[in-house]
């Protein structure tokens, strides 16, 4: 079976800083050796971009481009919309909360993104 990793904003951030940390570079490398398939899922490539973009980081831009393309984004569409507001819903009925009602839950679409991502990967 094929080993996939999401990158979540903090280890993208990190892989795109224009300094990036030599363990950083040597993990990538490491996943690179064992043939892992890496993805963004597009909702943290938002939320890293969001912020590169208000503090005009154009290098850390331009790395998130280069990288995106390099690994691919897993995009947010219907299906991962839909799956996320089921995975919300049920999280919520179990009296459990991954963020305030009113939040838009980016850590629930990216696990409806890693989810649908399961069928892409199935040897």
């Amino acid at each position: 079976m094929t080993k996939i990793v999401l990158l979540d904003t903090n280890p993208l951030s990190q892989v795109v800083h224009p300094k990036a940390k030599p363990e950083i570079n040597q993990w990538l490398q490491s996943l690179q050796k064992t043939s892992t398939v890496l993805r963004v899922p597009e909702i943290a490539d938002y939320e890293v971009r969001r912020e590169l973009i208000r503090a005009e980081k154009h290098k850390s831009i331009a790395r998130l481009n280069e990288f995106n393309q390099l690994v691919g984004l897993i995009s947010i569409n219907t299906e991962v919309m839909r799956k996320a507001a089921r995975l919300w819903a049920w999280v919520r009925n179990q009296g459990l909360a991954t963020a305030s009602k009113d939040s838009l839950d980016g850590d629930v679409i990216l696990a409806a993104q890693a989810i649908l991502q399961l069928d892409n990967f199935q040897e």
